[in-house]
């Protein structure tokens, strides 16, 4: 047999085992959506079991020796380009794991299980103290899973490796940097010198009539029933594969706008999983890159198509159809309503465009302090709440509202800044389009989104993991990750709009 013939053997081969590894994690995953959106309250504990014994076959299969000696096997030499990256991320994902001991991956994935349930009822009673001693478990346990992976490195920065493991986390910061020059004194002026903008929606809107207006929204952008649905979580999230991608979203009665957008949001990351290549699913090229690349999807149709003032233009006759009360609601008192800043929300997922940022790098400081050791878990709720009356100028009045709002520690840490990098590069992004297209305004007002959605999916989704995060970024738009675009637009439109 020749070497070429024992490389594409080889290559065979691992691709084989991988498809296993990848299957075992999506079925883990879709047994995390059932405990979302439909699983009774009494079967968390079997759950646990569950997803723990999942997690350790995943960890053995990624870390066997089969799988070593497939990757020994193969010379890279012989490979093409989309071969040489598939080998790349399962090698990198299999040193990462290989240092990992599986009890401690099994005890991690019970531990997160427990923690969730824990969070919901800590969130339901306003008490810290219950999810404290789960938080510092996972706390230890995420710690001591980094000193496995890499001994010798800030914990953190191996933690926030596993959502974004090309991009430099010297670059989150500089974005951070930037944008804090920007939106601490736009959001200053807007609230001493901005106009008072309209609030059109001040009836009350049931679940059903909202959940009908959601699905027109999303029968509009083309999302496919045969390959996804609609459901509703107390936290609204996507999960999913191109072949199935789930949404949720969340109502409140009298905010129909914060059902709506959030449905939109999930959208956009259904149409990152929906636009991954068919022929590569359960490999590498039929994946998503990162967890910033893949908000950034979702930020892109949330604000950039759904908060803009041409989309209201079309959107404005299916707000008359399902909701009721809103004869006076006029395309432009909705575009007002949608884009609204509000500093005094305590509440990240329905924070506006630009305060946004300002809860993320709040998660993003007290999380680095937490891993480093600089403050304890008992420490969080006044730390939160210092750090956010010096941000935003409001302190939250119970835990409910401040350090217990989010699930992410009840699962891990060093995700959050995802969100700002995915609003930094869906900014980009627009850009971009803007100058591929003649008139993308004219589009949305017309309804026409299938442009859109392909164009992302030819330049960002058809790529799964084929380049890292920088360089698809570059490939997407012909330079690297800047904070420029989005501090251009957010500027602008916010001036313009409260006539600044």
């Amino acid at each position: 047999m020749s070497s070429s013939d024992e490389t594409a053997e080889a290559y065979d081969d691992l691709l084989s085992q991988y498809e296993r590894i990848s299957n075992v994690d999506h079925a883990s995953g879709y047994l995390m959506w059932d405990q979302h959106v439909m699983m009774p309250k009494g079967g968390a504990p079997a759950r646990a079991e569950q997803q723990s014994a999942l997690s350790a076959v995943h960890h053995d299969l990624l870390t066997s020796d089969d799988l070593a000696e497939a990757l020994d096997a193969v010379d890279e030499d012989e490979l093409d380009d989309d071969q040489t990256a598939v080998v790349r991320e399962i090698r990198r994902q299999h040193e990462r794991a290989a240092n990992v001991p599986s009890d401690l991956v099994e005890e991690l994935t019970k531990a997160q299980a427990e923690a969730h349930e824990a969070w919901q009822e800590a969130k339901e009673n306003d008490d810290f103290d219950t999810f404290a001693p789960h938080l510092q478990t996972l706390l230890d346990l995420h710690r001591e899973r980094a000193g496995h992976i890499d001994p010798d490195r800030d914990p953190f920065e191996v933690m926030f490796e596993d959502r974004e493991p090309h991009l430099p986390l010297s670059k989150v910061e500089e974005v951070f940097s930037d944008l804090r020059e920007t939106l601490i004194p736009l959001i200053d002026d807007v609230r001493e010198n901005g106009d008072d903008l309209p609030t059109p929606f001040t009836s009350t809107y049931p679940d059903d009539a909202q959940k009908a207006l959601s699905e027109a929204a999303l029968d509009a952008f083309g999302y496919p029933e045969e390959r996804g649905r609609l459901d509703t979580s107390a936290h609204p999230f996507t999960f999913g594969t191109q072949f199935d991608a789930r949404v949720t979203t969340r109502y409140h009665d009298d905010d129909p706008l914060d059902a709506l957008m959030a449905t939109i949001h999930e959208f956009g990351h259904a149409s990152y999983q929906l636009g991954l290549p068919d022929d590569a699913y359960a490999t590498p090229l039929g994946e998503s890159v990162s967890s910033g690349i893949h908000e950034s999807q979702s930020r892109y149709w949330e604000n950039h198509v759904g908060r803009t003032r041409a989309f209201w233009e079309f959107f404005l006759p299916e707000v008359e159809s399902h909701l009721s009360d809103t004869d006076d609601v006029t395309a432009e008192s909705a575009y007002a309503a949608a884009n609204r800043i509000k500093p005094d929300n305590l509440i990240r997922v329905e924070a506006d465009e630009a305060t946004y940022h300002l809860h993320i790098i709040l998660r993003f400081e007290i999380e680095r302090q937490l891993v480093a050791g600089e403050i304890d878990v008992e420490d969080v709720p006044e730390v939160w709440g210092d750090t956010f009356e010096e941000y935003l100028g409001i302190r939250p009045d119970s835990d409910a509202e401040g350090c217990l709002q989010d699930i992410h520690w009840s699962s891990w840490f060093a995700s959050f800044q995802n969100y700002t990098i995915g609003s930094v590069f869906a900014a980009q992004l627009d850009a971009t389009i803007r100058e591929e297209f003649d008139d993308v305004d004219g589009m949305i007002r017309d309804g026409e989104f299938a442009p859109l959605w392909e164009w992302l999916t030819e330049n960002v989704h058809s790529h799964g993991k084929r380049y890292p995060t920088d360089e698809l970024v570059e490939e997407a738009t012909g330079e690297p990750l800047t904070a420029e675009y989005f501090s251009e637009y957010v500027t602008e439109k916010f001036e313009e709009l409260y006539g600044l």
